[in-house]
């Protein structure tokens, strides 16, 4: 049975690879685009539901351009439906926002006006250096806030704790708003450790299994919920309880999640 998240077909048209192995009335290979906003949503379908987010400089394969929707695949598999208007073509990315946000000006000048605030893991091309800020397609960023796509971060917890008071959003990807899957993303992702974006598909790819005390950097596994080991004690998650991401007891967390129905833990992996 395949992953409708995972299967770029939507019955009208499908990847060129699907071709024998799902209905659809063409088989496409698609061509290359890139987000050209800040956070764009990834919806189930047009005007439907948000599935995940991608941030600019995000790179997409789109099989259908209709009716002002794009049918896309992301990198990390993602599939569903963009606005032609947030994509454009893709360019040569070289940094990334390091921070938990930045703002893009429109001049070399922290008192120019911003061009547009830019969140954590948002992608950009730089263009020419200045004194203080590096010149990108959108705009002048400090050279403080960005990083070398090729420099990855080290450890995941450093990234996840820059999400800290990040408030809770479902489906959400960035430090505007995330949820528990969503942080997980992050922070792999900027340590070049390949995630997808839900916690059910993160517990099939991550880690190995985890016997004993937890430690620094694990990751717990619930039925709809995942969290992060700061220490042998505490976990940092995006929660709806708090509608923010938080640290906590990792035994309160599960107390409450057993609480609500959900029991204990599925799975405890160790990157």
């Amino acid at each position: 049975m395949t992953d409708r998240r995972l299967t770029p077909a939507n019955g009208r048209v499908a990847a060129m690879n699907l071709a024998g192995k799902v209905k659809a009335d063409a088989y496409v290979t698609g061509w290359r685009k890139m987000v050209n906003r800040a956070v764009a949503d990834l919806q189930r379908s047009p005007d439907g539901a948000r599935e995940r987010q991608l941030l600019l400089g995000a790179e997409v394969t789109v099989f259908e351009d209709l009716n002002g929707w794009s049918f896309v695949q992301a990198a990390n598999r993602y599939v569903g439906y963009v606005l032609s208007k947030h994509l454009t073509d893709p360019q040569d990315i070289t940094h990334f926002v390091g921070t938990m946000a930045t703002h893009a000006y429109t001049g070399d000048d922290f008192k120019s006006e911003p061009a547009m605030g830019l969140p954590f893991g948002a992608r950009v091309s730089v263009i020419d250096e200045r004194r203080d800020f590096l010149e990108t397609s959108v705009g002048f960023v400090s050279k403080k806030h960005l990083r070398p796509v090729d420099r990855a971060f080290k450890d995941p917890i450093n990234v996840a704790q820059l999400h800290f008071g990040v408030p809770y959003l479902w489906g959400g990807d960035s430090t505007r708003g995330i949820d528990c899957s969503g942080l997980i993303s992050a922070s792999l992702t900027a340590c070049g450790i390949p995630c997808p974006g839900d916690s059910d598909l993160q517990c099939d790819v991550i880690g190995t299994d985890v016997q004993g005390e937890l430690q620094r950097g694990d990751i717990v596994f619930w039925h709809g919920h995942v969290g992060m080991m700061v220490d042998p004690e505490t976990m940092l998650h995006a929660s709806a309880t708090p509608m923010a991401t938080v640290y906590e007891p990792v035994a309160k967390v599960m107390a409450r999640v057993e609480a609500q129905g959900h029991g204990g833990p599925l799975a405890r992996r160790r990157l």
